[in-house]
């Protein structure tokens, strides 16, 4: 993490917070090609959203996922995920997965796959 100079934010000091770009990579060449999906960086970290829907994401080196409601007890039942607090209060419909959880490629391309997939079940936003 590191600190801005005075006048950076209103408090004199921001907090900046990295992400993993060898992860963002990863998911790049998983959504490339896709015309619907775009990047933006968000809680600290970076989004991919499709049709303006967020579907996953990278907080640190952990991996966001948005299931879906619906979803969501299957996705908590698989290893190395576990509900998205980051807020301290969980949210329903959201996980983190842990680095070991998509270490391996296929991994990655089923977390990001449920993301997509039901960002994609939703109404595009304008």
């Amino acid at each position: 993490m590191a600190w801005l100079p005075r006048g950076s934010s209103q408090s004199g000091y921001a907090l900046t917070v990295a992400f993993d770009e060898g992860l963002a990579e990863r998911i790049r060449g998983l959504v490339a090609g896709d015309a619907d999906t775009s990047e933006r960086k968000m809680f600290g970290g970076v989004c991919f959203l499709c049709s303006s829907n967020m579907a996953c994401g990278i907080v640190g080196e952990e991996l966001m996922v948005r299931v879906g409601p619906e979803a969501w007890p299957d996705a908590l039942s698989q290893p190395h995920a576990r509900a998205m607090d980051f807020t301290g209060r969980s949210m329903k419909g959201m996980v983190y997965v842990g680095v070991d959880g998509f270490a391996d490629d296929a991994d990655l391309a089923r977390w990001v796959g449920r993301g997509t997939t039901f960002a994609r079940s939703l109404p595009p936003k304008r």
